[in-house]
């Protein structure tokens, strides 16, 4: 019996005859782990292997910022012959973990053989990694970093491709999570918008015409020429719209700015939109073209010339043929007014050109605890749900009450 904090676990021990747990101590041992789901997915047509760099910035402390007050560990497991048959990471960060109701930490990056020996060891060295570092729960499979990358489980949606750095994974990996005791504790809905799908869509011209009977309104591409104005009315929308959000923090104009120059590579303006009312921003919906359409045949790999191979691609061949929504913002005023629909109407007019090559919009990442952006892209974008991520929660104290994510709502700032 090994005991952390209040709680009390029966020890399994972590190597059995049949397979070995390994903690990820080398860079040998990195690169399997790293390698390990190019094995597992290989002739799985819908799986991308993502770049390899991406993955590594993530635990690297000096790109990490959230190893200044946190930690991260790897493991593999291997079967007799020293195959590697699954791997994970165990993280915290204790700013993170306080937020929760109880203190949580996480795992992810989760791959396994359709094994549940193998997934509970995995798991089982998480949580009690995790509890040894005074966690009280995990989450998982997430991201140590950005919710928008690599978060949650596909449990529907198997035969699409995945967005870039969306996480795609096996359709057993539900129930590897589920029996070991992990519950829902929020579903993630991806949405696909195609202009021809839908009589409905054509609704959206008429909330236009109604919100441009009021003088002021209008709608605009990006204009690359000036990134500063353009991050600052972004940084202006996103904190009226977004930050009032309990645990969403205002983004400053430094913030705003280097976001933009960090997008600017891969920005295509025709396919980001500001709206304006009497010259004030209101609104924006900032979509890039999906680079998983593009990397897929890297393997992993982005030296200089696979950057190169990208840039020909994207810019010149012009090969992405849909397009990944980043962000979707209206203040709070405005909503309902038509300024989505208006936004959206510009889309059908682009995409209805013959002389471009995407042919459809993906929104991912609506939490099913925020009714209001679920609505708001079904009823006013026009789109329809065709993926579900979930991210589950397991509770170490075993007969604590589980709660899913409550409803999101809009809590004001004091001034």
């Amino acid at each position: 019996m090994v005991i952390f904090g209040a709680f009390e676990y029966k020890y399994h021990p972590m190597d059995t005859q049949k397979y070995r747990l390994q903690e990820v101590l080398s860079s040998a041992v990195e690169r399997e782990w790293l390698d390990f789901p190019k094995r597992l997915y290989k002739g799985n047509r819908n799986w991308v292997c993502p770049l390899d760099e991406d993955i590594l910035k993530v635990f690297d402390r000096k790109s990490n910022e959230l190893f200044e007050d946190g930690e991260a560990v790897r493991w593999v497991v291997r079967d007799e012959s020293g195959e590697i048959v699954g791997r994970i990471a165990a993280f915290y960060n204790r700013e993170k973990a306080a937020i929760e109701e109880q203190l949580t930490g996480g795992c992810g990056f989760f791959e396994s053989i359709d094994s549940q020996e193998v997934a509970d060891m995995l798991f089982d060295a998480a949580r009690m990694w995790l509890a040894s570092r005074g966690m009280e729960a995990m989450d998982g499979p997430i991201n140590f970093g950005q919710r928008s990358d690599w978060w949650g489980v596909l449990v529907e949606g198997f035969e699409f491709q995945p967005l870039y750095k969306n996480p795609y994974n096996l359709s057993y990996y539900k129930e590897l999570f589920e029996n070991y005791g992990f519950r829902n504790y929020f579903n993630q809905h991806s949405f696909i918008w195609r202009k021809d799908a839908s009589e409905a869509n054509r609704q959206i011209f008429a909330r236009a015409e109604r919100l441009y009977a009021t003088p002021g309104y209008r709608v605009e591409h990006l204009d690359m020429h000036n990134l500063e104005d353009a991050a600052e009315n972004f940084r202006i929308i996103y904190n009226r719209a977004w930050a009032l959000f309990s645990g969403v923090k205002p983004m400053s104009s430094p913030e705003a700015l280097s976001m933009m120059r960090m997008l600017k590579p891969v920005l295509d303006p025709e396919i980001v939109f500001f709206a304006y009312f009497n010259d004030e921003p209101i609104g924006f919906f900032v979509t890039v073209p999906d680079l998983n359409r593009i990397i897929g045949k890297f393997n992993g790999k982005f030296g200089l010339w696979q950057k190169l191979r990208l840039m020909w691609d994207l810019k010149v061949r012009r090969k992405c043929d849909r397009i990944f929504g980043i962000i979707f913002g209206i203040a709070p005023e405005y909503h309902g007014k038509g300024v989505e629909s208006a936004i959206m109407a510009e889309y059908w007019k682009y995409m209805d050109r013959t002389d471009i090559p995407y042919k459809t919009l993906e929104l991912a990442w609506i939490g099913d605890f925020n009714p209001v952006m679920n609505r708001m892209i079904e009823t006013y974008v026009c789109a329809s749900r065709h993926k579900i991520h979930t991210t589950y929660r397991y509770l170490f104290d075993r007969e604590k009450e589980f709660r899913r994510c409550p409803r999101l709502g809009v809590k004001r700032r004091e001034e």
